[in-house]
């Protein structure tokens, strides 16, 4: 078989010489993947939205599972809700702190001491009140990522609906093309 006559579905990335990114390998190529294998786009888009509104939580190291769990709770495509997930994470890395901040002035708790020498000092001498406050940031902080949640997930879904959808077109068009129709 000549270059030429080479089906689809013998095409391998390695194959394509694709001058992209990395948020281009990682996040559009496996979303184009996932379009290819039937997910339907406005599915898709609440997936990638609910993984991303997850992903910037602000408990570390709860975001995998808890995208897990809402992905098969509310019957999303899991993988993803996990790549939505992951793309976010650098921003839940730099969402924490003012999502601890806020939390802190909206229900007037004392303010999260963010220099290590303070939380060192107060982990000597008051442990247990210092697991209880850090605690309390923690909730009040949760509280305000879930409002915010309400209301970014579906304008993310929303917003990514349209994309999708010529992503979608755009393979079908492909599609309809390299078998002759």
């Amino acid at each position: 078989m000549d270059a030429d006559e080479t089906s689809l579905t013998e095409v391998t990335p390695e194959d394509v010489d694709v001058p992209h990114g990395l948020f281009y390998r990682r996040a559009v190529l496996p979303v184009l993947a996932l379009l290819r294998m039937g997910a339907s786009p406005e599915r898709l888009a609440w997936s990638i939205a609910a993984g991303a509104v997850i992903g910037i939580n602000p408990l570390l190291g709860s975001t995998t599972i808890l995208c897990l769990a809402v992905a098969m709770l509310f019957r999303l495509n899991i993988a993803a809700s996990q790549i939505g997930n992951h793309i976010v994470y650098p921003l839940e890395l730099l969402l924490v702190i003012p999502f601890l901040r806020l939390g802190s002035a909206v229900f007037r708790t004392s303010p999260v001491p963010l220099s290590p020498a303070m939380i060192m000092q107060a982990a000597r001498s008051h442990p247990i009140e210092l697991v209880k406050v850090l605690w309390l940031w923690e909730w009040h902080a949760l509280i305000l990522w879930a409002a915010l949640s309400a209301v970014s997930m579906p304008a993310i879904a929303f917003a990514l609906m349209p994309l999708l959808r010529k992503m979608m077109a755009g393979i079908e068009r492909r599609q309809h093309a390299d078998f002759g129709g």
